[in-house]
């Protein structure tokens, strides 16, 4: 019997397009297996839905529910208005067809769906919630939208579901200066730039605020502007008034949509099983399926494997217990330590985690340790907690109660983790390694979850923890923000109360075992078991050791290119300002469209959603060729990046107890297996220009001690020659000669003794641009020559050298047919996108034909990287520095000539016996006091 809405009810009304796009922004693209339908934001989808449904039971659930969404894009407010969101960005071509699945997720949900052509879903909402005030019910609005805010009172709040925050009068008041029923009038004054309401231009929320606070309403400030002392804000009220009264009708909710539907056609009702199975199941949401199956206490339907699948594909089979964070244990004696110990030993494996105090491994402090050692056991064994919990970080310095001392548990830890019978599991054990390193224990043997899935999935997905915990066990962890908070109130991890500490932490460790038991033996059934085991998961203490090496940087080097850089800024701007005939900031591009494009009346002017010009490299570079002022502003910017990314920038990485600078490697960021560094980056240092390469100079080697740097050379180029069979560029490196002259004379017919520098420098753009898939238009600007003449260049070159075309054909044809690509070394780089359409398709076939070149010359510097250690045991040297295709050293003097001819050794001979190259690799190296005289 259907129940009238009315006193005592309570109406949730979820916004839909809130919760589609989160869950599309918040996992990667994934596609259905049987027919590669993109399904990634249906997922996260049904996720969200089934947390909401599992967490609104009690007294204060809802009574009555709805999911309401947009219908179209034309509203009335497009016929008050036509550039009513004209700005909006156009849908995502892989969101477009899950749009009508999220409508079916939500009736198989057994959830009403509305949604109503002309209307947007705002006004669905407004109207709904206007009718159960009236009804004497509550209202619950899930949803962050602020135009919304204006519905708040009486009955009627809202839910930021992203953090858990409810807003209600006062709320809406922190946020725009107004309660809610003055909310369409600032909104009015201000505009809305997204749905690109126009407002009054130069009045943003403060400002409305203020007014609307002084003058009561938008139609007695509107009547009374003439009084308003401030010159050009009077002048805008008297002079936009009818705009500002336009955007009022924008902004303001219908409260009056005409429904086709009653609120009491709104009951909660429960899913259908069979209907809600199977939607999932056609979805192939393999985890969802069997947790909500699990959930309703029902068989889960058989999700039979695609046609496509070979047994690679095909999913771990692991059954585990929910996961429940109040179930974890905190170890606060030894009696409870040595138990987990006994545990520990018992199954032969752990997975480990750390908390400490900051995210920095060389100077953050050990707060906690967590383990698991099976689904749904884990603990938390707090050292460092303070006893000023939550005061931020001037509390009590002193340990909270219930912990043991730091030192028992690290020496009762201590056997167990370095134990080479037990095997510790951790997601991205790098971190955790080189944490209790510094404690004295030594991690080993060990997992690596991100690891495991990086070989399995890079270019598909991300591998961080949460995502993975969403992809394959449907759970979304406890945010570390809800226990430190963000912006000047963030607390760090010592601060947090031990309780909540427990939850948090322990979760991290059971997560990371059921990612283990799911991922680890789905590496032989993709096949790159070995990747992980020879390329990937040794690397792990390689990095750590450098990392935590460092390379020394000499602060006074660094403060007087950043006083030189700032002079010649000071010049450019001279000069540049002189070129223009007028003073401007030369750092805002959009004055420098203004003198471009005004002014001076140059093309290409394009201006963005703000209104204002946006002058890119790529367009100063076009310009540059037609007047110098675009070329200084370009040199201009180059030193400004120069300064404040690297010179000053860097002195604040100088470790003050070390003064070196201690950069992170993350092996599991680039799809194709380079590494990239990070805090800071050590390897996007500029290296074209003359003050780019001057900044090396900085990186110093200790007294007693010169720096050593080993660079392949040409690395990409030779393995392009030998994947796609170039006989000409084989015999080229086989002879030593200089490669981009060899091009040269091979596609201009140009002996060698008669080379022209700008016939070489044409080929070695022609070369390097292919590994790429540089197009004309890219080799036109990079060469400054008509697109026409470098598109005869390139066809020149596929002419002369066949087997380049051969290769780039069958490799995306490979890419289409299965998936993916690979290197030399099995490493599988997956190209989810290679049968997108439009723009994405020819970068999909970009990096799907310059994966595997790339992939494995990563694949050969990894190798060398992970033999180095036992290639120069012995010798008084570090390997400090890996950048691209360079490893860099730092050894006593005396002995560079040894650590060249050791390293150089590994290095080009770290292809055998793996892969039999057909070119050889060739090692160019340097010594110096400093990298610049080293490189």
């Amino acid at each position: 019997m259907r129940m009238a809405f009315g006193k005592g009810c309570h109406l949730h009304l979820i916004d839909g397009s809130a919760f589609i796009f989160r869950a599309y922004h918040a996992l990667p693209p994934l596609t259905r297996k049987s027919d590669g339908l993109p399904i990634g934001a249906v997922s996260g989808f049904c996720n969200m839905l089934h947390r909401y449904v599992e967490g609104n039971t009690g007294p204060d659930a809802p009574t009555h529910v709805a999911v309401v969404f947009d219908k179209g894009s034309h509203t009335f407010r497009n016929d008050l208005y036509d550039l009513y969101k004209a700005n909006r960005e156009a849908m995502p071509e892989d969101l477009r067809p899950q749009i009508p699945l999220t409508r079916r997720a939500t009736e198989a949900f057994n959830i009403a769906c509305k949604e109503l052509e002309g209307y947007e879903a705002d006004d669905i909402i407004a109207t709904l919630s206007c009718q159960a005030r009236d009804a004497g019910g509550r209202v619950t609005i899930i949803s962050s939208d602020k135009d919304l805010m204006q519905l708040v009172g009486d009955g009627v709040e809202m839910l930021d579901a992203m953090k858990n925050l409810r807003i209600d009068r006062e709320g809406v008041f922190e946020k725009f200066g107004v309660y809610p029923e003055r909310v369409v009038d600032v909104q009015a004054l201000a505009g809305d730039s997204v749905d690109n309401v126009p407002g009054a231009p130069g009045i943003g929320i403060k400002t409305a605020a203020l007014l609307i606070n002084e003058y009561g309403d938008l139609d007695t400030l509107l009547e009374r502007a003439g009084e308003i002392k401030q010159p050009k804000r009077r002048e805008t009220l008297i002079e936009k008034a009818d705009q500002i009264r336009l955007s009022r009708r924008l902004v303001q909710l219908d409260c009056e949509t005409p429904l086709d539907f009653t609120i009491d056609d709104l009951e909660v009702r429960d899913p259908d099983p069979e209907t809600l199975l199977g939607f999932l199941s056609e979805m192939e949401f393999r985890t969802l399926t069997k947790r909500i199956s699990d959930a309703l206490g029902v068989e889960a339907p058989a999700i039979p494997e695609a046609p496509a699948q070979t047994e690679e594909d095909a999913p771990a089979k692991v059954e585990m217990p929910s996961i429940d964070p109040a179930a974890y244990e905190c170890v606060s004696d030894r009696a409870a330590l040595d138990r987990w110990i006994a545990l520990i030993r018992e199954r032969g494996y752990v997975a480990v985690d750390t908390e400490t105090t900051g995210l920095d491994e060389m100077r953050a402090d050990l707060v906690g340790i967590c383990l698991s050692v099976e689904p749904g056991s884990a603990c938390y064994i707090p050292v460092g907690h303070k006893a000023g919990e939550g005061e931020g970080l001037f509390g009590d310095d002193t340990l909270a109660e219930g912990q043991l001392p730091l030192n028992e548990v690290l020496d009762a830890l201590k056997p167990v983790l370095e134990d080479d019978a037990i095997l510790k599991i951790g997601q991205n054990m790098k971190y955790d390694a080189k944490i209790l390193k510094r404690y004295g224990i030594e991690v080993a043997p060990f997992d690596d979850t991100m690891l495991i899935s990086y070989a399995q999935h890079a270019g598909e997905h991300g591998h961080g923890m949460d995502t993975l915990s969403e992809l394959y066990l449907a759970h979304t962890p406890i945010p570390i923000k809800d226990l430190l908070g963000s912006g000047k109130s963030q607390i760090t991890f010592d601060r947090v109360p031990i309780a909540e500490a427990v939850k948090y932490a322990a979760e991290d460790a059971d997560i990371t075992l059921r990612l283990w038991q799911v991922l680890k033996p789905q590496l032989h059934r993709r096949k790159v078991t070995t990747v992980y085991e020879t390329l990937e998961r040794p690397l792990v203490p390689v990095l750590a050791r450098m990392e935590m090496s460092g390379i020394k940087v000499d602060r006074d080097t660094l403060s007087r290119m950043s006083n030189a850089f700032a002079q010649k800024m000071a010049g450019l701007e001279d000069e540049i300002q002189e070129l223009a005939g007028e003073k401007f900031n030369v750092g805002s591009p959009a004055q420098v469209g203004e003198i471009l494009f005004d002014r001076m009346g140059l093309p290409g002017g394009s201006k963005g959603k703000t209104g204002k010009y946006s002058t890119p490299a790529d367009v100063l570079e076009d310009l540059a060729t037609e007047h110098d002022l675009p070329a200084r502003v370009l040199d201009w910017r180059q030193l400004q990046k120069l300064k404040s990314t690297y010179t000053d920038a860097l002195q604040t990485h100088i470790n003050p107890d070390t003064g070196r600078v201690h950069t992170s490697y993350s092996i599991a960021g680039a799809n194709t297996g380079r590494l990239a560094s990070t805090d800071p980056n050590l390897q996007n240092i500029p290296v074209r220009t003359e003050e780019g390469r001057r900044i090396r100079e900085a990186f110093v080697a200790e007294p007693g001690k010169v720096l050593v740097s080993l660079d392949y050379s040409q690395i990409e180029l030779r393995i392009l020659a030998h994947i796609a069979g170039i006989e000409a560029l084989k015999e080229a490196f086989h002879e030593g000669q200089d490669i981009h002259a060899a091009t040269a004379s091979e596609m201009f017919n140009v002996p060698l003794d008669e080379m022209t520098p700008d016939v070489r420098r044409q080929a070695k753009a022609i070369n390097f641009g292919v590994i790429y898939g540089i197009s004309a238009f890219g080799l036109a600007r990079n060469l400054r020559i008509p697109r026409d003449q470098a598109k005869g260049f390139i066809d020149r070159y596929f002419e002369r050298f066949p087997g380049i075309k051969e290769y780039m054909d069958e490799t995306v044809a490979f890419a289409k047919e299965h998936g993916f690509v690979q290197t030399l070394f099995g490493r599988r780089i997956n190209t989810p996108e290679i049968n997108a359409k439009g723009p994405r398709a020819g970068f999909a076939w970009r990096a799907a034909i310059n994966a595997p070149i790339q992939g494995t010359a990563a694949d050969v510097i990894r190798r060398a990287m992970i033999r180095m250690d036992e290639a120069i045991e012995g010798l008084p040297a570090k390997m400090l520095l890996q950048v691209h295709d360079e490893l860099v050293f730092e050894v006593e003097k005396g002995a560079e000539d040894a650590l060249i001819k050791a390293a150089r050794d590994v290095m080009e001979n770290a292809a055998d016996p793996a892969v039999k190259l057909s070119v050889p690799l060739v090692v160019d190296a340097g010594t110096g006091a400093n990298w610049a005289e080293a490189h």
